[in-house]
């Protein structure tokens, strides 16, 4: 009997249908990066096969279709596997699903969402991509432990690149198919029954009843939302107060942890706009980045543009275009108000986390050109090997948490939730309080 069920997750509840026939041998969360997947007609083709398997379903929704409306949310791997896990934890505490063990079945963006939560949670225990941009969540694989099952189609030319590099990064067992003759979405005649028989034996060979407990894993923090983060970074700041100081949050996850920094030191809050260079016919792909539409700094990810075989004359088009979104970005969050003079100020970079690095650093590089005295970078979380490698970009890190079991910055927060563009205006346009003298 299908239970519509309502998952709670950030602010926003998320819709969907759980099914769990009798003797289940465990339960599969179904992961698609677009709004209304569990309404998905290929999804509830392959749902019903599982079932017809014994294997129980939950297909919901990892966006609003408002979120979904944004396409950036659509690629924001860490905020979709924020969703999942907490989807995750959601159905293990049903009295239904006790026991039972878990699998993903990851279409799109959500293979790579499905991934980089797995690569956390040892409690997953089998992956199915169909049709999936696993190589979205490279720098996880090599952590990914559950057998991982990878589905493309014959004629998916370019996915099935990146699938095979996935597939190379992966250290777990793992498979590859490759359906003959389908298409992305698996549409000709034939090839989503492939597809949903490729699964049901993949999950029915690798999930197993579990009478014991989960295995434990080390707790790290979890901050409630990104303000009460700022506030905890902004104490390890304090001795920057009484300097000439100006903070720059990264939008926009980055703007409510860069208020609490500015409040508590007193100082004026602008942002540094940051626009990923997008791969030809892959815009989701970096190719690099670039920073800062007066003074433009871009840099490039060398392997990815050598591998794709991306021509200069395709970069310099793409670095103008993108400049264009960072100056009309800039201009819509500062409500045509000027920028804040850099040169010879401390002034502190500041992101609700970090993970690969490769924006951070190209803002950070953008702001060196305007001469600061001294640059300062300030996150919550990120991992060890990225601070590290950070450690030429700036005078200063302050970082809080380097955890060894970092996948995503969601992890780090129960409340991760898309900033929008009118809450970064609506940041930018408070006024910040006046800088408080010491005493004499």
């Amino acid at each position: 009997m299908t239970q519509h069920v309502s998952i709670h997750s950030d602010s926003v509840r998320l819709e969907g249908e759980l099914i769990i026939p009798k003797n289940a041998v465990g339960v599969v969360l179904f992961a698609h990066g677009s709004g209304s997947s569990r309404l998905s007609p290929r999804n509830q083709f392959v749902a019903e096969a599982l079932r017809n398997a014994q294997i129980g379903t939950l297909l919901f929704d990892l966006l609003t279709e408002e979120e979904a409306a944004d396409r950036d949310n659509v690629f924001d791997i860490d905020f979709l596997a924020h969703r999942l896990s907490d989807a995750t934890r959601w159905l293990r505490d049903r009295r239904e699903a006790k026991g039972l063990s878990l699998g993903y079945f990851g279409a799109s963006t959500g293979a790579a969402a499905a991934l980089a939560a797995a690569a956390q949670n040892p409690a997953v225990r089998a992956i199915v991509s169909r049709g999936g941009r696993p190589d979205l969540a490279l720098r996880h694989l090599a952590d990914v432990r559950a057998p991982t099952l990878l589905i493309v189609g014959g004629n998916d030319y370019g996915v099935i690149e990146l699938n095979e590099k996935a597939y190379r990064a992966l250290r777990c067992e793992k498979s590859l198919k490759i359906v003959p003759g389908a298409t992305h979405l698996f549409e000709e005649a034939g090839a989503l029954e492939q597809v949903a028989e490729l699964a049901s034996d993949w999950f029915t060979c690798h999930l197993k009843t579990q009478e014991t407990a989960d295995p434990v894993t080390r707790e790290v923090i979890v901050y409630p939302t990104r303000e009460q983060a700022g506030r905890m970074l902004a104490r390890r700041l304090m001795s920057h107060a009484a300097a000439d100081v100006v903070v720059l949050g990264v939008p926009r996850g980055g703007l409510p942890v860069a208020k609490e920094v500015a409040d508590a030191l007193g100082a004026p809050l602008d942002v540094v706009v940051v626009r990923k260079l997008g791969a030809p016919g892959q815009p989701e792909l970096g190719i690099g980045a670039v920073v800062d539409g007066d003074h433009p700094r871009a840099i490039f990810n060398q392997d990815i543009i050598e591998h794709l075989g991306v021509s200069d004359e395709y970069i310099e088009a793409e670095i103008a275009r993108q400049l264009k979104e960072v100056n009309r970005r800039e201009t819509a969050y500062r409500g045509g108000g000027a920028k804040i003079p850099l040169a010879g100020k401390t002034v502190i970079v500041v992101d609700d986390g970090i993970a690969t690095g490769s924006s951070i650093r190209a803002a950070l590089r953008g702001v060196r050109r305007q001469k600061p005295k001294r640059l300062v970078l300030a996150v919550p979380v990120a991992p060890a090997d990225t601070i590290e490698a950070l450690s030429n970009e700036a005078d200063e890190i302050v970082c809080l948490e380097m955890p060894e079991d970092f996948f995503a910055v969601g992890q780090f927060y129960r409340d991760f939730h898309q900033v929008s563009d009118d809450e970064v205006k609506a940041i930018l346009q408070t006024k910040q309080p006046a800088r408080a003298h010491p005493q004499a």
